[in-house]
């Protein structure tokens, strides 16, 4: 006989299996670079600030935020490639094709970006934030604040 919890369990991971999953951006950033061509390989490789302008419904879930903070910004890298498994790391055809979870390629099936920023500024419905080096209009689905490894902090 199985116990309620282990059927739970079961169905649960029959249901993630097939699962469409649903994001909702929280925010969306607005930024000097229009396009990947322009965008450097990583924030700190002459990434400039950008906004990170809140959707109303997620609005008060940013209070508490303050300059200074170190934050992760989780994007969704709309204007990247999801059949893509294997690549050239930093498209660089002279490098050996290796697999896209090995890279920081925004070329993938869930092209989700994590980019940990500073705080400049904090507005009404806007944060500047950087250095950043996302396309302007990037979706944000999720932020989450750098901890610190001493304990006490």
């Amino acid at each position: 006989m199985t116990s309620r919890s282990e059927g739970r369990s079961r169905r649960k991971k029959s249901s993630v299996r097939g699962a469409r999953l649903k994001l909702r951006p929280i925010a969306i950033i607005r930024s000097t670079i229009k396009n990947r061509k322009e965008a450097p390989k990583q924030g700190s490789e002459g990434a400039p600030d950008a906004w990170l302008e809140t959707n109303s419904f997620a609005a008060r879930g940013f209070e508490g935020i303050s300059a200074g903070d170190e934050l992760f910004i989780v994007t969704w890298l709309h204007h990247g490639r999801r059949d893509v498994l294997k690549v050239h790391p930093r498209s660089d055809p002279q490098r050996k094709l290796t697999g896209v979870f090995a890279t920081r390629s925004p070329d993938r099936p869930n092209p989700l970006g994590l980019h940990r920023v500073t705080v400049r500024k904090v507005e009404k419905k806007q944060i500047r934030i950087g250095p950043i080096e996302v396309i302007d209009g990037t979706p944000v689905v999720d932020v989450k604040p750098v901890l610190s490894c001493e304990p006490g902090r």
